[in-house]
């Protein structure tokens, strides 16, 4: 790239959504400063960490700092950091695009904004944080000399949807932003900041917290002709304060500021270990969901410091996968400062930081299931499946994730149930935890396998999820009580003796006779349709339907295997059990004809019907649906013409 001054057009989107951001937000204005000095503290961190490999990066005397410098003619802001700086190539690539992947999707949300304060919140969601200062800036400047090269270069734009790019000179590495403010007085919208009480109190506000130290240079205030040199914040790490010095608002600001998530956190945590090793945490809980958290791998993790100096930015070895929605920071006192990726990953202290990390947070979010149940619902809405995703990887906590479970149930059409309030309700004689899978409840709701379960008065709990079955395959049991599916494997609800015989003899004599009495019949049935199904039988989990399909207790599921045909494509279809209800008009009208002659075409059309209405009424689709088809019309025409 040519180093003379270049003059370039924002691209489309971005021009769009400057635009958007210029005019259409008219309060909080002041929320330009937080995300410069944002902006700024992130690049000292980088450059700090950057040296913990590459010393040479930073000169001897390198001081770690933020200032902020005015001028009263022209009117003018300077936010100036020693940090890690851009190139010329940087900048046109960071300056010069707001949120390559998000500017629609950005803009978009500022325009649906009720209210110019929800429409603020925003501006730190996709990297707009530069661009907020055209709020209160005619012109924007920025110098910056990325560190390790000698070169600097100069950025400008009045926010007309162009930008200029020029070689310049700059003594050291980090970045100036020069606002050129409007005139205060001619915008009622606007404060003057260039006032040092307002620009205290702006960073006493948003960045009270930040690291390292924001110096306002007061020019209207000299000692032996040299400008005062104020620190506005106090620079002490949020998470070695006493929790009753902190307000919601600072620890909701320090949030923001390591996640750029621009919603406030549900809930925060702090930690302290004490001993032989040394920790402290601060960790939040979100309020929603990152849109990639279930579908990629998310650029999450935990920020990792060493007595309070930054070595990993996002460092995903301090919690297992599953709790990667958790965001904050872990301080450790034994850690060295030029600790490597790779040797962090065999480090003892680590894991023995990710096991007390780990127990805190599911100490943490179990005492919010039973102490703030609104809140963990919330909780569980947004990250409930990452949870249950750690029943089948973290073997050490599978008892202590199983009782923060929540699930659909019969019990209630809108609110979740948790294991241990299910077995509560277990009625006497239920001895098993009773489920059912599938992708919604209205396809589960009303499954012919619930109807003997209904009506015996269990409740059933619904299994919605993907990762349900899954996580299934590792959870045989809850405190004694084994996992029973609804569509699998027998199911018998009648109580029984210790021999395993019911204890209502008149019972087991009834259900012996209709064995008897169906047994050819059955028999013919599987023999119609051996290319379908590998066994008929008479089934105990019916009332009102005549037939449903069925899987052995450790097989795959319908639904699962639903889900596997969508993932790899051509799965193949495994034979399954159809059960008929000796007890429903048509089995039993079945059962005459085929008495009366056994080569009776209907018997051989009522299997196929009652075979593709169960493969209906689970949700499936039909396997063969011309020849369900055929058969229902041939039994349509019998019908009418008798």
């Amino acid at each position: 790239m040519s180093a003379e001054t270049q003059t370039c057009q924002f691209e489309a989107e971005t021009a769009r959504l400057l635009d958007l951001v210029i005019h259409s937000l008219y309060t909080e204005k002041e929320i330009f400063l937080r995300e410069l000095i944002s902006n700024a503290s992130d690049a000292l961190d980088r450059l700090r960490f950057e040296s913990l490999t590459d010393s040479a990066l930073v000169p001897a005397g390198q001081e770690y700092e933020i200032r902020l410098e005015t001028g009263k003619s022209p009117r003018t802001l300077s936010i100036i950091d020693t940090g890690i700086g851009m190139s010329r190539e940087d900048a046109v690539k960071n300056l010069g695009t707001i949120a390559r992947s998000g500017t629609r999707e950005a803009r978009e949300k500022l325009q649906a904004a009720k209210s110019a304060e929800d429409a603020a919140s925003l501006i730190g969601m996709f990297g707009v944080g530069l661009y907020s200062s055209f709020m209160v800036a005619d012109r924007v400047v920025v110098v910056t000399r990325k560190a390790g090269e000698a070169a600097a270069t100069r950025w400008e734009s009045r926010g007309d949807g162009s930008y200029t790019i020029s070689e310049t000179e700059r003594d050291t590495c980090g970045t100036t932003v020069t606002l050129y403010l409007r005139d205060a007085d001619s915008d009622a919208g606007i404060e003057d900041f260039t006032e040092s009480w307002q620009l205290t109190s702006i960073v006493k506000r948003h960045s009270d917290f930040i690291s390292y130290p924001i110096v306002l240079v007061d020019p209207a205030k000299e000692e032996g002709g040299t400008p005062e040199r104020r620190i506005l914040n106090s620079m002490k790490p949020i998470w070695t304060r006493p929790r009753s010095e902190v307000t919601e608002e600072e620890y909701n600001e320090f949030y923001k500021h390591v996640t750029h998530d621009w919603n406030d956190a549900l809930i925060h945590y702090a930690y302290k270990a004490e001993g032989v090793h040394e920790y402290q945490a601060l960790v939040f809980v979100p309020s929603k969901a990152s849109p990639d958290l279930y579908y990629s791998s998310p650029d999450t993790g935990i920020r990792l410091y060493a007595r309070r100096v930054l070595v990993i930015e996002k460092c995903q070895d301090l919690l297992p996968s599953y709790l990667r929605f958790v965001r904050g920071v872990v301080d450790a006192s034994d850690l060295p400062l030029n600790i490597s990726r790779q040797r962090l990953q065999h480090d003892r202290h680590i894991t023995q930081i990710r096991k007390w990390l780990t127990r805190k947070v599911l100490d943490s979010l179990e005492s919010l299931r039973t102490g703030e149940s609104t809140k963990y619902m919330q909780m569980w809405r947004e990250f409930g499946r990452a949870i249950k995703e750690g029943v089948g990887t973290d073997f050490d906590h599978k008892d202590r994730l199983s009782s923060l479970l929540m699930f659909e149930s019969t019990n209630s059409p809108s609110d979740l149930t948790s294991l241990k309030d299910y077995v509560s309700r277990m009625p006497e004689g239920q001895t098993e935890i009773i489920y059912l899978t599938g992708g919604s409840r209205s396809a589960v709701e009303n499954s012919p396998h619930l109807e003997a379960i209904r009506e015996k008065g269990y409740e059933v709990l619904f299994m919605l999820d993907p990762v349900d079955e899954y996580m299934l395959q590792f959870m045989p049991e809850f405190d004694g009580k084994h996992l029973k599916s609804a569509a699998k494997g027998a199911l018998d609800l009648d109580k029984k003796d210790v021999d395993g015989k019911k204890e209502d003899p008149a019972k087991e004599t009834e259900e012996q006779e209709e064995r008897e009495h169906f047994s050819s019949l059955l028999s013919a049935v599987q023999g119609r349709l051996s290319d379908e199904v590998k066994e008929v039988r008479l089934s105990h989990r019916l009332v009102k339907s005549p037939a449903c399909l069925v899987v052995d207790d450790y097989e795959m599921s319908p639904y699962m295997e639903k889900l596997l045909s969508q993932a790899k494509g051509d799965v193949p279809k495994r034979k399954r059990v159809m059960e008929l209800n000796p007890k429903h008009p048509i089995v039993v009208g079945m059962r005459r004809r085929y008495e009366a002659n056994a080569i009776d075409p209907i018997v051989d059309d009522s299997a196929t019907v009652l075979f593709g209405m169960a493969q209906l009424a689970e949700g499936s689709e039909l396997l063969d649906p011309v020849k369900f088809n055929e058969a229902m019309v041939r039994m349509t025409e019998r019908s009418l013409g008798e």
